[in-house]
């Protein structure tokens, strides 16, 4: 039995596996689904994946917002709480939650002036996130952990935020803003004379001056912190990002939004299906050429391959030739039965592919997707219209040699060559604008279709945009619609 074992032959996981795991986010579940297991050890696994799955959502926030006092804490974590709809928790909200069963000897601790242990607090903690809200709609951590024993204890729980904000600004700045600040005891929100004064006279005229707010207590609570920084960074190294506190509270709030919504990058198989969509000139074909020389991805343009079509002499091939000899759109079926034939060779599903030409307005993106042809990663090329009339009516062509040449970036070498240069009919200015006209009137539906797109400056060098375009190839999609170069 043993050799009979060792003769079977491998098997093999058809290509499609993959796109299929990958479009549903099998990988990162399971992945997700084994820590959990790791780390609660139960005496049931399936039935602990079971209840996993029902009660969990692993894309819900979890974020820990740190700083130092007066840094910005306490707004940070409350516009995200509101942003994402998520549950706000920090030492006053757990010392407010009635139905804790700690809540009651933390807050002895708190009337007699005395430290609350790291263990009591990272208890609290626990029992705050195993609530509902916090497991559906995820939380925001403001000021947890303080230092390395609480960080210790939250992971021994299985609590592991994906995102830390770290916030550092100067301790002048720090001592300064600390003198600003005042509180309103009925929804513990914080104000500041200067940055955040509310507008409704009723909740100004309630605020208070916290009572500990003193220089020589914020000086004391920023030694404590600096002490406990260096482990809580090299425990949350990973996750963590640090943000100067130190400028307008928009800009901190949109360095904060832009990482809390970056993904992990996963060991999961990745197989790139782009997709590049850009008005002519955009410089689309070049960036396709230089994706598929690096990654070894098939290179798939949707012109070039109806005419390898006609050339061929197939089936299809010939059903194709009357519209390119005379011209005319080849009819969306035709073009889409074509490209889901060279799609679904092996090359295209073990390699991956980059795809341009096609589609040109959102029914035809919609019959891709009608067809599983689903691209993991959309661009939008960008380009001014003079850019566009400067880069396509300018360009010539040797009827000898057939070599492309561009009267004011890459003029012909001789005055031979310039004499018998000819234009060809696409590019002059009318027909230009024709094309234009119909790719800016089919934008906004296609734009509104793949609503995850990147949006890609192509008026500039083509190594540039390559280089943005690779850095979203190799990175996990963020959180978020309409990202730009």
């Amino acid at each position: 039995m043993a050799e009979a074992a060792e003769e079977e032959p491998a098997r093999l996981w058809p290509p499609p596996v993959g796109a299929y795991a990958e479009e549903r986010g099998l990988f990162p579940l399971l992945q997700k689904m084994l820590e959990e297991l790791l780390i609660h050890k139960p005496d049931d696994p399936i039935e602990f994946m079971i209840n996993h799955l029902k009660q969990n959502n692993d894309d819900a926030p979890r974020i820990c917002v740190l700083g130092p006092p007066a840094s910005g804490k306490t707004t940070v974590a409350m516009w995200l709480c509101k942003h994402f709809d998520a549950t706000r928790i920090s030492q006053e909200t757990l010392l407010l939650e009635e139905t804790l069963a700690l809540t009651e000897e933390a807050k002895a601790y708190k009337e007699k002036n005395q430290k609350i242990p790291n263990a009591l607090w990272a208890n609290l903690i626990q029992e705050r996130l195993s609530n509902v809200d916090c497991i559906k709609q995820g939380w925001i951590l403001e000021g947890f952990p303080e230092n390395q024993e609480q960080a210790w204890m939250l992971q021994s729980f299985g609590i592991f935020p994906r995102h830390v904000v770290m916030l550092y600004a100067s301790d002048t700045v720090l001592i300064e803003r600390s003198s600003g600040k005042r509180l309103d005891p009925l929804t513990q929100e914080v104000y500041h004379t200067t940055f955040n004064w509310p507008s409704d006279p009723v909740v100004q005229q309630r605020l208070e001056v916290p009572p500990d707010l003193s220089e020589q207590e914020v000086s004391r609570r920023l030694l404590e912190y600096h002490r406990s920084f260096p482990e809580l960074f090299q425990i949350y190294q990973k996750v963590l990002k640090s943000i100067n506190a130190d400028q307008p509270s928009v800009d901190v709030l949109s360095q904060v939004l832009t990482f809390v919504q970056t993904r992990p990058r996963s060991a999961a198989p990745f197989t790139p299906r782009l997709l590049l969509c850009g008005p002519s000139g955009s410089g689309k074909r070049l960036q396709a050429a230089l994706i598929a020389q690096k990654y070894g991805v098939v290179n798939i343009c949707c012109g070039q391959l109806l005419k390898e079509a006609v050339a061929e002499n197939t089936k299809l091939g010939e059903l194709i030739k009357p519209y390119i000899e005379n011209g005319w759109p080849v009819p969306d079926n035709l073009v889409l039965e074509l490209l889901a034939k060279r799609l679904s060779c092996l090359d295209c599903l073990t390699d991956g592919w980059v795809l341009c030409g096609f589609p040109r307005d959102v029914e035809q993106a919609e019959l891709l997707q009608s067809s599983r042809i689903n691209p993991n990663r959309v661009f939008f090329f960008n380009l001014p219209y003079e850019s566009i009339m400067e880069r396509l009516s300018q360009r010539r062509t040797d009827p000898v040699t057939g070599q492309r040449y561009h009267t004011t970036f890459r003029p012909a070498p001789t005055p031979e060559i310039q004499a018998r240069l000819r234009q060809n009919p696409r590019d002059q200015e009318e027909n230009i604008e024709k094309r234009l006209e119909t790719y800016f009137r089919n934008l906004k539906d296609l734009e509104d279709f793949y609503e995850d797109a990147f949006y890609v400056n192509a008026d500039q060098d083509p190594y540039v945009v390559f280089e943005f375009i690779e850095s979203c190839i190799i990175k996990p999609l963020p959180c978020k619609k309409n990202r730009h170069l």
